[in-house]
């Protein structure tokens, strides 16, 4: 039986190869939140993927997640879509938060065809970003969304109900946001790193 051999020494006798990881570059999809964007080691969303963004209920505050991207891409002319929301928009807030209405498309879909509407959407290579409510929406659901996001080279926003948290999803970014004790967003996953242990503050600032 051979001697036993620690493996810091085959290390430091460079008998073994040891492998770093690649440093993940930074996209050019900065969320405009400084503390999210300093937090994720893309320095914003992942490009062409899906984003799942988990919250306690509707209407919490979520849309400031990606309101100032929206404001970014509409201002270059790229057109958002917006799929199933569970209210209506406040228009002149969002034109307050620099959106260009007349790129931002609204399109109204029965819950059967919610997960169908945004994966032609994403696959289109037409939409800088769709967004879209799915009342359910399984592993096999969300990946197919997420192949579509990597085909069309779009931004996808899910918004789902935080119980989910417990389920797998392929998605590469999943943000929980959280309103107790403060407003506040958790990186339950991301790629190129893992995520913080400590929640960013929101809102945060705008730039």
């Amino acid at each position: 039986m051979g001697a036993v051999v620690a493996l810091s020494d085959l290390v430091e006798a460079r008998q073994v190869w040891r492998g770093r990881a690649a440093p993940v570059p930074a996209g050019d999809q900065p969320t405009g939140l400084a503390a999210l964007d300093a937090a994720l080691p893309t320095a914003g969303w992942p490009d062409a993927s899906v984003s799942e963004i988990l919250m306690p209920l509707d209407g919490v505050g979520e849309l400031r997640l990606v309101l100032p991207t929206l404001a970014r891409l509409t201002q270059g002319k790229r057109p958002v879509v917006v799929i199933a929301p569970p209210y209506v928009p406040f228009a002149q807030g969002w034109r307050q938060r620099g959106l260009r209405l007349a790129q931002v498309h609204f399109v109204r879909a029965p819950d059967a065809e919610v997960l169908w509407a945004a994966e032609q959407c994403l696959r289109s290579g037409a939409c800088a970003a769709v967004l879209v409510w799915p009342k359910q929406a399984d592993d096999r659901a969300l990946r197919r969304l997420q192949v579509a996001a990597a085909d069309g080279q779009a931004l996808g926003f899910v918004f789902r109900d935080r119980r989910h948290l417990s389920n797998s999803s392929p998605a590469p970014l999943r943000l929980e946001l959280a309103t107790q004790p403060t407003f506040a967003v958790w990186i339950r996953k991301c790629r190129g790193g893992n995520p913080p242990a400590h929640p960013v503050p929101f809102p945060d600032t705008v730039h």
